[in-house]
């Protein structure tokens, strides 16, 4: 049996930056000719593994109800036009969730044996009136019953050995670890492979999630997606924000043994969330030690508190935004408490989300200063949340550039004074050299690139792309096969539209398409697609802002 410690905690990463691979120069090197037809024939066989599916139906199908026995119906009679091979058997029901426009959409997984195909799923949308309407989503063709064997050599407790080995994991994990059987397609084979996440803290945070070959225990593939009291009485408090600003607060009181009243930084407030409630993290590199930050008096205007406070109130503020615009309590849709661990680390240039939480370093006083002043850095590390909990975009290539491009766009509709990224967080030293932000979506072009070993991929001089023609080319080893750089692309599209159409729109359609339409292994492509049907949805075939969305994509070369 595993003896790992595991925090227990008071209840994506996808890090909003740079991560940890250091910054030194990669040169092409010539290839054999051999390796890149051997590249190639992987390459087919992966697309024939990962098949886009979007069926939109002119004469749409009427059903008694909208339920997934009768979408199930659908898809068997309509075998040939979605290319999903005896759905009945190979399709088991993920969700069904009815929208604000009476839309019902049933989620499907693909499976065989009972098993999840990782990554594959199919969504089956009814109007209001019982009819399909769409089919969506991505399928494996190369799957038949007797092409994959998914009988388990090996235990799981195996395959979590292997996997904490594989990452190097720390003897302290933040939560005991996770495993699940699926197959997993990867470089010409459907694998049986246990889907194990490991999340820790420490020097190199990580939410590794590994696949382990059920019968060898060899690890096929691996990925981070660290998306980089008895009573008490929520009252009103204020704090000094890190630039100075004044905050309201939710907090509340709590009574100690021998020390009297104090106030914590934890708003039990809002009906139906379980709190918001922001740590301590002491400026460690563990959360063992996190406490829930507690102050002397309601207001907390202390030079310590401030990152504490911006982060506190930020949270707030992203919470609102979600359920006033989106109808959404929390980045779950349930009411999951909203965690934030601030004074993370010692000059980390760095916020993340971990599939639980948001953790803020303080920054070097160099580049950056405490990520926790950043709205925008705030509802990018909760989107990553939201993200989590609906599409689950693969943090790799450009489902993680669509991971990383939707927290972006949500980041700057939340705090909605520019289009850029990172602008509260930059050092004055890092605004003097003419840096003053991360990412924009109004001009990618005006920000380079700081790592060096990305940069050396690029083919427009080093700068954020915004077409489809400056794409970086990048392997999975170096950001994930470029999750923060190629972001940019969708980011600029989704700048455009909002200038035909404005922020609030934008933000409809683009919620939208990520809670309905978008799947795991979704792609840019996918993306225009599911952004175009839901902007159908909610205005209309040959509105101005289906017009809008189409042309924003064009303009960025995503067709």
């Amino acid at each position: 049996m595993l003896k790992k410690k595991f925090i227990v905690p008071a209840v994506l990463s996808s890090a909003l930056l740079v991560g940890s691979i250091p910054a030194s120069n990669v040169f092409a090197k010539p290839v054999d000719s051999k390796v890149v037809n051997s590249v190639q024939a992987s390459k087919e066989w992966n697309e024939k593994a990962s098949v886009p599916l979007f069926v939109k139906e002119r004469f749409a199908e009427k059903f008694s109800s909208s339920n997934p026995a009768n979408a199930v119906n659908y898809l068997q009679k309509n075998e040939g036009k979605t290319g999903i091979k005896n759905p009945g058997k190979n399709l088991k029901v993920k969700d069904t969730q009815t929208d604000e426009l009476g839309m019902t959409h049933v989620r499907f997984n693909q499976s065989i044996n009972g098993v999840n195909v990782e990554g594959s799923e199919v969504i089956v949308h009814f109007n209001r009136d019982n009819e399909v309407v769409s089919v969506n989503g991505r399928v494996n063709q190369t799957i038949a019953d007797d092409a994959v064997d998914t009988t388990a050599s090996l235990s799981s407790d195996a395959a979590l050995e292997a996997a904490l080995s594989s990452v190097n994991a720390p003897e302290e994990l933040t939560y005991e670890p996770t495993s699940e059987l699926v197959v997993y397609p990867f470089e010409g084979e459907n694998h049986t492979a246990y889907k194990v996440n490991v999340n820790f803290m420490g020097d190199e945070p990580g939410n590794w999630f590994v696949f382990v070959d059920a019968k060898t225990g060899e690890v096929v593939d691996k990925y981070n997606g660290l998306m980089h009291a008895d009573e008490m009485k929520t009252q009103k408090g204020a704090g000094k924000g890190v630039h100075g600003a004044h905050r309201e607060l939710h907090i509340t009181q709590v009574k100690e043994p021998n020390s009297g009243t104090k106030f914590a930084l934890a708003d039990y407030s809002h009906e139906g969330l379980q709190g918001i409630i922001t740590y301590d993290a002491k400026n460690d590199n563990t959360s063992s030690n996190d406490t829930i930050y507690v102050g002397n008096s309601a207001a907390f205007i202390g030079d310590y508190d401030r990152a504490l406070v911006d982060a506190h109130y930020n949270s707030e503020k992203v919470y609102d935004y979600y359920l006033n615009e989106h109808g959404r309590n929390s980045l779950d849709g349930k009411g999951m408490a909203i965690i934030s661990r601030v004074h993370y680390g010692t000059n980390y240039n760095n916020a993340s989300w971990n599939g639980r939480w948001m953790t803020y370093g303080d920054g070097d006083g160099e580049f950056m200063i405490s990520l926790s002043a950043g709205l925008d850095v705030a509802a990018h590390e909760m989107t990553h949340g939201v993200i989590t909990n609906t599409a689950n975009l693969v943090y790799q290539n450009q489902s993680g550039a669509l991971n990383e491009s939707f927290a972006d766009i949500f980041g700057a509709l939340v705090d909605d004074d520019d289009w850029e990224m990172g602008e509260d967080i930059m050092a004055p030293a890092e605004k003097d050299k003419g840096n003053g932000v991360l990412r924009s979506l109004r001009d990618p072009h005006s920000v380079i690139v700081q790592n060096a070993q990305r940069r050396a991929y690029s083919t427009n001089g080093g700068v954020y792309p915004k077409h489809m023609d400056e794409f970086y080319h990048m392997p999975t080893s170096v950001d994930g096969g470029g999750v923060h750089v190629n972001s940019s692309i969708t980011n600029h599209a989704a700048y455009l539209i909002a200038q035909d159409i404005g922020r609030e729109k934008l933000g409809k359609i683009f919620y939208r398409a990520l809670s309905v339409y978008l799947t795991p292994n979704s792609n840019f492509s996918d993306a225009r697609k599911a952004a175009v049907q839901s902007a159908i949805d909610l205005y209309g075939e040959g509105s101005a802002e289906v017009a809008a969305t189409n042309s924003g994509f064009d303009a960025v070369g995503i067709y």
